[in-house]
């Protein structure tokens, strides 16, 4: 059942929220205005009352982009996943429907899943051959504050791109479970943070090249060359060994002629990647209003 609804249409040249829905425990709060008053884009910010998604909870949300339109969804802070309770699933679903020419960009902040937490969250997007949309999805390993790292029991993510409605572009599920021979904590080691980024379409084609680019560079310089404080990301060695990278990050282009690039990283610190994703993603300040995670 449909806890939430957003159909973003084109009316008087601009795109407008037509349509709003939402239901317990899942609110939105939509700004008359983010950024320029010459910028185009309609910003929606996801709210779960109580602050996080507690045990249980199945939330569902659909967002339909029309044509020519574009579409921020967010948050305000980190989605918050409470420890299960009698083995219950926590459930997040959307589903979005992006138009001809349009853009939607799903950049939250990371999901933080407490102790004993169960969680999986589907996201399914249908779009056109000139559709745009930028997707972040990225979880931390807890409560750092209370000594949590990777203590949670469940945690799935599965992020799907469907063409002309049924033609799979982009099939994607990271799954990490506390079960097995070794903890997610053994497997992760000193890594915090797991970030996936997906850019695609025409309007995004300057950002995928640039990500490209840089992640090239920064990978040469944290696997290859001994860094002593050089650029954002770089490692700081206490000798000449080279030291184990603190921010891990590969590209991949996906579709008919590299339309969309994937990027993963796996870093220490959840600010190098908040940093990362300032720089990658500031030349989206036109289109959007502001610039992401600024």
């Amino acid at each position: 059942m449909e806890t939430g609804k957003v159909v973003v249409e084109r009316v008087g040249g601009k795109s407008t929220v037509t349509h709003c829905f939402a239901k317990y425990p899942l609110k939105f709060i939509i700004p008359k205005k983010v950024g320029s008053s010459q910028t185009d884009a309609v910003w929606v910010y996801t709210i779960t009352y109580g602050g996080g998604i507690v045990s249980g909870d199945c939330i569902s949300c659909h967002i339909t982009v029309g044509d020519g339109c574009t579409a921020v969804l967010t948050t305000q802070a980190s989605t918050k996943v409470y420890k299960s309770v009698e083995l219950k699933c926590s459930e997040q679903l959307l589903e979005a429907r992006i138009g001809s020419g349009s853009l939607l960009a799903v950049i939250p902040d990371p999901v933080t899943c407490y102790s004993n937490a169960k969680y999986s969250q589907r996201q399914v997007f249908r779009i056109g051959p000139d559709s745009n949309l930028l997707l972040v999805d990225w979880i931390t390993s807890g409560r750092h504050e209370r000594g949590e790292k990777w203590e949670f029991d469940l945690y799935k993510s599965t992020n799907h791109i469907f063409l002309d409605g049924d033609q799979p572009l982009f099939l994607d599920t990271l799954m990490l479970e506390n079960q097995g021979i070794t903890s997610i904590a053994e497997r992760m080691r000193d890594y915090q943070v797991v970030a996936t980024l997906v850019l695609l379409g025409p309007k995004l084609k300057h950002v995928q090249n640039q990500i490209q680019q840089d992640v090239k560079r920064i990978m040469s310089q944290n696997l290859h060359i001994p860094s002593f404080g050089s650029g954002h990301y770089a490692n700081k060695p206490s000798n000449h060994s080279l030291a184990k990278p603190s921010f891990v990050a590969s590209c991949s282009p996906f579709g008919p002629k590299g339309v969309g690039v994937v990027t993963r990283v796996a870093a220490v610190t959840t600010e190098s990647v908040y940093n990362f994703l300032r720089t990658q993603l500031s030349s989206l300040k036109p289109l959007l209003g502001v610039s992401p995670y600024c």
